[in-house]
């Protein structure tokens, strides 16, 4: 039987109800602990993709190059900068009075294999389970860094413009009225601005980053959420204990936060996984399109992008799909089975 407390707070018989929904989901259960897994992995990519190794033994000293830069001198080398670790000399510094534990994929999300003597971009290999782009950068070590960055990215929008977008919507149908006819006419034109020309004419002023697309994605994101919500509002500002609250004297932002925002945040919730799906395609897209993160920042969009620069390489192309593809499915079963964890029909079940 399933532990009904959960932070030393007993849960709701309808809490319980909808998570036993929830998990009589399988395929949305399950997705949801594997996308967990994958996006912990993720987190830890500097300790799984890297270029520097995890712990060095050097003449009876320990080092984390991973966490903290050494110059070569400190392995008996000559310079003063940093060494490079894939440079066989400098292995061999190394081993001659000690050893080096390096990661599962020795190179970083911008490491260059000048060793490797395939043409580039190269096929996969033992050296390169994924082959390497046209720059001779490791396509699984882009891969893993460009998830973690997608799934970030996707979160904070996600939760920004949720907020938003709540918060408007619940605006709009708890006052209605003139308000709420104004406000929805300023969202229909809204709506209607191209955000990838408002992208374009951004890109001629400043470079975009991560913070740049964030805000300038959340413009537009934000209505995902506002016609959900002011729904549920409009709805249930009428029923007799929201009009009983107002009656013995309740603020309308009392009203509108504790009596009418848990209905509506039911709604809300169902649609979350589906507005984290849209806000991964949006920047996988500008990535693709050449205006999203940086150059040789870690991005699904751009291992497409060069797939669809070099056809005659299909494992860039078919790389990026697939993580591209599996990542926003499980998405899509986890929300189909928050969909059924609050559907009234199969709670009351």
């Amino acid at each position: 039987m399933a532990d009904d407390r959960l932070f030393g707070r007993t849960l709701t018989p309808m809490t319980q109800r909808r998570l036993a929904n929830f998990r009589a989901n399988k395929r949305g259960y399950w997705s949801l602990w594997i996308f967990l897994g994958l996006f912990v992995l993720s987190l830890f990519a500097e300790l799984i993709a890297n270029d520097k190794p995890l712990v060095v033994q050097y003449d009876g000293a320990f080092y984390f190059p991973v966490v903290q830069s050494y110059p070569e001198t400190t392995f008996g080398g000559v310079l003063r900068t940093e060494p490079d670790y894939a440079d066989p000399a400098v292995k061999q510094l190394i081993s001659a009075k000690g050893w080096a534990l390096y990661p599962l994929i020795p190179y970083g999300l911008r490491t260059v294999d000048f060793w490797s003597r395939e043409a580039l971009p190269s096929a996969p290999s033992a050296r390169h389970w994924l082959g390497t782009d046209d720059q001779g950068r490791d396509v699984l070590a882009r891969l893993i860094y460009g998830f973690r960055i997608s799934v970030l990215f996707g979160l904070a929008l996600t939760l920004v413009s949720s907020v938003v977008g709540i918060t408007a919507g619940a605006l709009q149908g708890y006052f209605g009225g003139l308000f709420d006819l104004i406000f929805q006419r300023v969202i229909e034109i809204w709506q209607g601005i191209p955000r990838l020309y408002v992208l374009i004419i951004f890109a001629s002023f400043v470079e975009p980053n991560f913070w740049w697309l964030l805000i300038i994605l959340l413009f537009f994101h934000w209505m995902s959420l506002v016609s959900v919500v002011r729904a549920e509002f409009l709805r249930a500002r009428n029923l007799d204990y929201a009009r009983a609250a107002l009656a013995l004297g309740a603020s309308d932002a009392s009203i509108m936060y504790k009596h009418l925002l848990p209905n509506a945040m039911v709604a809300a919730l169902t649609f979350l996984p589906f507005v984290l799906n849209s806000a991964i395609t949006a920047l996988t897209s500008l990535d693709f399109l050449g205006f999203g993160l940086p150059p040789g920042s870690a991005s699904l969009g751009e291992v497409l992008a060069q797939g669809k620069s070099n056809l005659q390489a299909p494992w860039l192309g078919i790389s990026g799909f697939l993580v591209l593809a599996v990542m926003l499915s499980l998405l899509i079963f986890i929300g189909e089975a928050v969909r059924d964890a609050f559907d009234p029909r199969k709670s009351m079940g």
